[in-house]
């Protein structure tokens, strides 16, 4: 009786390393990757990496920097304007454009010869995982990205629960500084915002990314203060928030530099500073609370 226990048990495993191998299998021989992209956003070519189609892109526009490997990707254009005749020459199989970060006019053109264009829109936090997996269709990597989509739901979850009793605290979003610009509505650094507790004062201003005066900041007195940086150090051209020492935020140090390309990419990599952001708001937010006592 043990012999044909342990005899299925082998079987059993040895099935089941057929059945993924089976599908490793696949997904190597699937002819979309050795399809190439032209991809237009910092986002997109950050998520391609990330599903091991990096090496597919063939060219991409400024700021498209991560990882590394993506500062060898030739550039074809920027959010302003497409060098058409340079993705006439790379003869990409796929464009993957960013819905309201590229020029419609140039999408429209490169369309009208013919060439396929896909669309990246994420408008949720949750969106990631959606274009994780559009991405593994479109690359012939969907095993790899479906995964990837589910931890970072997963984590994003995870996140979410922690936070979501939290006691309220009152946040500015510096987005720029001249002119001042915040968050409101459904922008992308509202949403990590409000997930980790923060109540934004301009939420409900007309547009997204509302320019404000310096004067309706300093009247709503903030508890905190989010100034993203590029590398997550101190703006050297934002609002010096040292010189308004009366506000709670900065008599209290509460003013904090989370690395911009993190916080605004619609990728995973946003998770990680979205964790340091909510433990950030909790510290803030204990602090308050033990002075209200």
């Amino acid at each position: 009786m043990k012999k044909v226990t342990m005899f299925v048990s082998k079987l059993v495993a040895v099935l089941a390393v057929l059945l993924v191998s089976g599908v490793t299998f696949a997904e190597s021989t699937n002819p979309k990757q050795s399809h190439r992209f032209v991809v237009l956003a910092p986002h997109i070519v950050e998520s391609m990496y990330a599903i091991g189609a990096g090496h597919q892109i063939v060219g991409t526009t400024d700021y498209a920097d991560y990882p590394v490997e993506a500062q060898q990707i030739p550039r074809i254009g920027n959010y302003a304007r497409i060098q058409i005749e340079r993705v006439i020459e790379l003869q990409p199989d796929v464009i993957i454009a960013w819905k309201t970060g590229n020029p419609p006019d140039d999408l429209a053109r490169l369309q009208q010869l013919g060439f396929e264009v896909v669309y990246s829109h994420p408008e949720q936090l949750e969106d990631v995982a959606s274009e994780l997996k559009m991405l593994g269709q479109l690359t012939g990597r969907s095993q790899t990205a479906e995964q990837i989509a589910t931890d970072y739901l997963s984590e994003l979850d995870t996140l979410k629960r922690k936070y979501a009793n939290a006691t309220p605290v009152s946040v500015f979003y510096e987005l720029w500084s001249r002119p001042l610009r915040t968050v409101a509505g459904n922008a992308w650094p509202q949403q990590q915002v409000a997930l980790c507790g923060g109540v934004n004062p301009f939420m409900d201003a007309a547009e997204d990314y509302p320019q404000i005066g310096l004067e309706s900041v300093l009247e709503q007195q903030p508890q905190v203060i989010i100034q993203p940086t590029q590398h997550g150090e101190s703006a050297i051209d934002g609002i010096t928030w040292q010189d308004y020492d009366y506000l709670s935020a900065v008599a209290n140090g509460f003013i904090f530099h989370p690395n911009s390309d993190k916080v605004h990419r619609m990728t995973t990599r946003m998770l990680d500073e979205l964790s340091i952001l909510c433990t950030h708001l909790q510290t803030a937010r204990d602090f308050y609370a033990q002075q209200d006592k």
